[in-house]
């Protein structure tokens, strides 16, 4: 059942929720959160469609604020809100309310939001697209335990994840870290195998996919060894190589959907690991409502100390500073290359 409201106001749109309900005969209340999702409009279809299919586990009351740009200073200065109410079939389990905003209560969707929260009931905000740089201080975000992020959908992904490390607030999570918790378990399960002692870990994945980056973060900051971080052509993670005193553990993904775990003295064992839909990393953030430590761990421990790509990250410790020459051994330096000024310079642009 779908209920179209225009110009309407959060009065009028709890009503039609409750008159929703009665009309298809279900007035009981049964869901367990309210999921906002702040996206535009050309991103709302998929968004939702993920939410709908995440409520089957996770029955809730789904708000879609779309903020729509006013083309006229005129209409930029009149406030309105459109709202789309969905019960029933329409709405998954839960229900699902579509508001839209144009003028000033853009500025203002927080006020929209909060009556049509559900009363004693945990908020988690999810941006698809374009989220904040301060999921936390965002007004949205400030009504919500748990905010999802997904780094994957920014224009520079691995930046993204820097910026979502200075800013980071317990509550705040990202899809790109969801992609990888079936990798996370199956590396973690055959560490488990075999008590070896760890020398080094390669990473492979296509560029500029963050999922790779946190993957990498996670094993350097849980195992205390240096990570390195190759580029394939995917899809997505394609391959993680530890070398072990045992001999090396591989778990190699080609094609995007069956991997293949090797360990030195085991037969080779296929494993599954499909690339999961956008509703079901929904659905698993949905499950956990505390601060995910092991995720703030990993973000803290910097895309910057993995090194550039294909090349091996040292500890932050054995990093020190060269000795900078006395002006003595640099006039000598001087004399016999004439040219010595420029090399600084050429050295630096081969590394």
């Amino acid at each position: 059942m779908k209920i179209d409201l225009t110009e309407t106001t959060a009065s009028k749109v709890n009503k039609a929720l409750v008159q929703g309900r009665r009309a298809i005969g279900t007035p009981a209340v049964g869901m367990v959160l309210t999921l906002v999702i702040v996206t535009d409009e050309e991103n709302a279809y998929d968004a939702l469609k993920a939410a709908n299919d995440a409520s089957r586990e996770h029955p809730s009351r789904t708000l879609v604020v779309i903020k729509r740009v006013s083309r006229s200073p005129r209409d930029r200065a009149k406030a309105r809100l459109d709202a789309e109410v969905r019960v029933g079939s329409d709405a998954g389990t839960g229900e699902t309310v579509v508001l839209r905003l144009y003028g000033e209560v853009l500025h203002h969707a927080q006020s929209v939001v909060l009556p049509l929260l559900l009363p004693d009931a945990p908020v988690v905000v999810w941006w698809p697209v374009n989220a904040p740089l301060d999921p936390a201080k965002d007004p949205l975000g400030a009504l919500a335990q748990r905010r999802v992020t997904d780094s994957y959908a920014a224009e520079q992904p691995i930046h993204e994840l820097t910026a979502r490390a200075a800013t980071y607030t317990p509550g705040d999570t990202d899809l790109s870290w969801s992609r990888i918790t079936p990798w996370r378990s199956m590396l973690a399960a055959a560490l488990d195998q075999v008590p070896a002692k760890i020398a080094g870990v390669e990473v492979e994945g296509e560029e500029f996919n963050p999922s790779v980056e946190l993957l990498a973060m996670w094993l350097a900051e849980r195992l205390g060894v240096p990570v390195r971080r190759t580029i394939s052509a995917g899809p997505g993670l394609t391959a993680v190589r530890l070398d072990t005193d045992h001999g090396p553990i591989v778990l190699d993904r080609a094609d995007g959907s069956l991997a293949t775990l090797s360990m030195q003295g085991q037969p080779d064992r296929a494993v599954a690991l499909k690339r999961r839909e956008t509703s079901e990393l929904l659905a698993e953030e949905l499950r956990r409502l505390d601060p995910d430590d092991t995720y703030a761990a990993a973000l803290a421990y910097g895309v910057d100390r993995l090194g550039e790509p294909g090349t091996a990250s040292a500890p932050a410790a054995e990093t020190e500073e060269k000795p900078v020459a006395s002006e003595a051994q640099q006039e000598a330096a001087a004399k016999k290359a004439p040219a010595a000024k420029k090399a600084p310079a050429k050295r630096a642009a081969s590394k």
